[in-house]
């Protein structure tokens, strides 16, 4: 908010294990380098901040990733989700235009860069612009095809994989009554496909410690095809988080002990 004074500022409100903060991340860290202080990124992880969950609440933010802008300790809401690099310079562009226009900010605050020779851009990859097209506009199944072509030129894209995960786990959960599915694997603990459908919906809650503790829980538990069943859902849970997450080192070591 200080800060804010005297030069506009970013903040993007992110989570670790939500995949389209993975995507918008990254191209706000790019246009803020090129902005070259002309704006400022903060980023703000929710898991680390639970406190702050009242106050985005009375914010409007219902859900992330999402970019407020800050500008002469004012907080601005202005972008709910994520979006291609071209459509969020854009919105940048247009913001920082709007608030020029208004007097809330000095002529050359938030102005873009010059810009560089065309010829140094690199090309973005459409393979990939077409799977984040598919989540902005929320076409999941048609952003799990485009995932699953890149997986299809490259089976080690861990960035692809991950978006199936992600696109997977999304597909499951929006038809499910989570507080009705919570209530039932509380009380049906050997339920292989309740404890499944469970751990989903802590996943996109945020719990991911819990989510992977219940599946190990199930393995511990069963045997046959429902341990097995258990052991492969936390696998493709796994995928959803980067590789080297500490939250899945800890799990896959907890596993093994559950198998073994």
């Amino acid at each position: 908010m200080e800060r804010s004074r005297t030069v506009p500022v970013l903040v993007d409100f992110w989570a670790e294990w939500c995949g389209p903060c993975k995507q918008l991340g990254p191209i706000l860290e790019k246009l803020a380098n090129e902005a070259q202080g002309r704006w400022i990124l903060a980023k703000v992880d929710v898991d680390a901040n639970p406190q702050l969950g009242a106050y985005m609440q009375q914010l409007g933010i219902r859900g992330i990733p999402f970019v407020a802008a800050v500008v002469a300790g004012q907080l601005l809401p202005f972008l709910n989700g994520a979006a291609p690099e071209p459509q969020v310079r854009q919105a940048i562009d247009q913001l920082f235009d709007a608030l020029r226009a208004e007097g809330l900010l000095p002529e050359d605050a938030g102005a873009p860069a010059p810009a560089a020779d065309a010829a140094e851009q690199p090309a973005a990859d459409p393979m990939y612009l077409e799977a984040e097209t598919a989540l902005q506009n929320g076409d999941l199944d048609g952003a799990r095809t485009a995932f699953q072509k890149i997986l299809d030129v490259n089976p080690q894209d861990e960035h692809a994989r991950g978006g199936i995960a992600l696109v997977d786990l999304s597909l499951r959960v929006r038809t499910v009554n989570a507080q009705q599915v919570m209530a039932d694997a509380e009380r049906n603990p050997g339920d292989v496909t309740l404890q499944t459908q469970a751990a989903d919906v802590e996943m996109v809650s945020g719990r991911i410690d819990e989510a992977f503790q219940r599946l190990v829980d199930t393995v511990r538990r069963t045997a046959g095809d429902d341990r097995d069943a258990a052991r492969k859902h936390l696998l493709g849970l796994f995928d959803v988080l980067q590789p080297g997450d500490p939250r899945v080192g800890k799990a896959r070591r907890a596993l093994q002990s559950a198998l073994f």
